[in-house]
């Protein structure tokens, strides 16, 4: 079969929309994991900013309470990233 310039327009054609389609597709997953990414740096400022009032709460009579609060959420924050990254780990596994 003889390549004439219909059939390289058409490939032409198919290869443009590919690269298109697939431009359009990473674009939207871009969207997606930035506005994870703003959520969560979004609550962890508010956790963070939390944690900052108390210790401006803090003093002599009541630190040892702040400070099992302050340690608790630092905890979770601990707890968070290793699910983080045992989820990032599986996906790679997979």
């Amino acid at each position: 079969m003889k390549m004439t310039k219909k059939h390289f327009f058409i490939i032409l054609a198919l290869v443009v929309t590919g690269f298109a389609v697939g431009i359009y597709l990473q674009d939207l997953q871009h969207q997606k994991s930035t506005e994870a990414a703003w959520q969560a740096n979004r609550d962890n400022l508010a956790r963070f900013n939390r944690i900052r009032s108390h210790t401006f709460q803090m003093n002599d009579e009541n630190w040892y309470d702040i400070r099992d609060s302050i340690q608790q959420e630092l905890d979770s924050f601990r707890i968070l990233r290793f699910r983080k990254e045992m989820d990032s780990l599986n996906e790679v596994r997979e």
